[in-house]
């Protein structure tokens, strides 16, 4: 099979979707790699380095869509991506399309055939491909929320973690997943007090055994949320419903009862967002402030990082890569039930119910075992 890694093109992305080293493994197993010119620039790599693994490098991006019958990118394709795509191709990607209606339309009226790395399960009941870049997120959180609380950037002036003598700032983690862990793992080692709220006393428990007593845990309710959140320093959200928009945790009129110089990071922000202040924000301008309250809601925040988050991407989907061009989408999503679960959009078809229900297109719903099946 063909496969195609044309440049990432959303705002400050440096994140490419497939490594020279990914490249070589793809080529030995008999298949052809296209790349377009600089893909590989945001991590250090370049076009050489691509042809020495076996990769033809192209001028354009259109030249990549025109010759693959896979794609393989990082971020969502983007409105002039979009038009590219032909009926078939096979597009394996980000997507995030419950808060996306206009992406969603495109990629139903392009025919092709959608998988979002987000989706996508393991056989214990994880997100395998969004795990990596959810431990990235978590880790950045803490960093972009300590930075934003100095007060030349609009925070109150507090050192995350204290001195001897003068108390640490308060971190609120809301959602006890990959994102929530990695976050209280940097805001510790920082030595913040940190306080997780989540749902379930399992994952509470979870979270107790590993990080022992520095760590508070709360069962989460709305007056759990309001008390700690009023009181924080920084709050993340880490919220996440697979393939659905993300719970409004965190309304409005609760950030307006929040101290002047807060800072709240929306990690969730690619699926809507847990804040009712929160709009997806990029590198380029990171930050808003809504009632005196910074609000950091980069869309792509691994892409500040691009070098450590595409090889830890790729550690997770080059297997799933290989299973699709050796086997073809079909054969590849019937034998894996899990890779199945990444079917969003195939056909002018969406294939991924809680999307459908987001984007109330309920009537353009059609199961991925119905169209494996055509």
């Amino acid at each position: 099979m063909r496969i195609g890694v044309p440049r990432e093109i959303k705002v400050l992305e440096n994140r490419v979707g497939l490594t020279p080293e990914s490249v070589r493994e793809v080529v030995v197993h008999g298949h052809d790699v296209v790349v377009e010119h600089d893909a590989g620039q945001g991590i250090g790599m370049t076009d050489d380095d691509y042809r020495r693994a076996g990769a033809r490098v192209v001028g354009t991006a259109r030249d990549v869509f025109d010759a693959a019958e896979l794609i393989v990118k990082v971020k969502e394709p983007q409105a002039a991506e979009r038009r590219m795509l032909k009926p078939g191709q096979v597009l394996f990607t980000y997507l995030h399309l419950a808060p996306d209606p206009d992406q969603a339309a495109d990629l139903l009226e392009s025919g092709a055939v959608c998988i979002a790395y987000e989706t996508v399960t393991s056989r214990v009941g994880g997100l395998p491909l969004l795990a990596p870049m959810s431990e990235v997120a978590g880790r950045m959180a803490v960093q972009a929320g300590a930075y934003y609380l100095e007060k030349a950037h609009g925070g109150k002036g507090i050192l995350l973690g204290g001195v001897p003598g003068v108390d640490p700032g308060k971190v609120v983690v809301l959602g006890g997943g990959v994102v929530g862990t990695h976050a209280i793992h940097i805001a510790l080692g920082m030595g913040a007090d940190v306080w997780v709220l989540d749902r379930s006393v399992d994952v509470l428990r979870r979270l107790w055994t590993q990080f022992g007593r520095p760590l508070n845990t709360v069962f989460s309710t709305r007056d759990a949320i309001e008390r700690h959140v009023t009181n924080a320093d920084v709050v993340i959200g880490g919220v996440l419903i697979p393939g659905a928009a993300a719970p409004k945790l965190v309304s409005r009129e609760l950030i307006g009862r929040m101290s002047a110089g807060s800072v709240v990071v929306d990690v969730a922000i690619d699926q809507g967002g847990c804040f009712e202040t929160s709009h997806p924000t990029t590198h380029a301008e990171p930050t808003y402030i809504v009632d005196g309250v910074v609000h950091y809601c980069v869309a792509n925040m691994p892409g500040g990082v691009p070098r450590t988050s595409t090889f830890a991407l790729n550690n997770a989907t080059l297997p799933y890569v290989l299973a699709l061009a050796t086997k073809g989408w079909k054969r590849a999503l019937t034998d894996d039930a899990n890779l199945r679960d990444g079917l969003n959009i195939a056909y002018g078809r969406i294939t991924y119910r809680a999307v459908a229900e987001a984007l109330e297109l309920r009537q353009r719903y059609a199961s991925p075992e119905s169209l494996l099946g055509a």
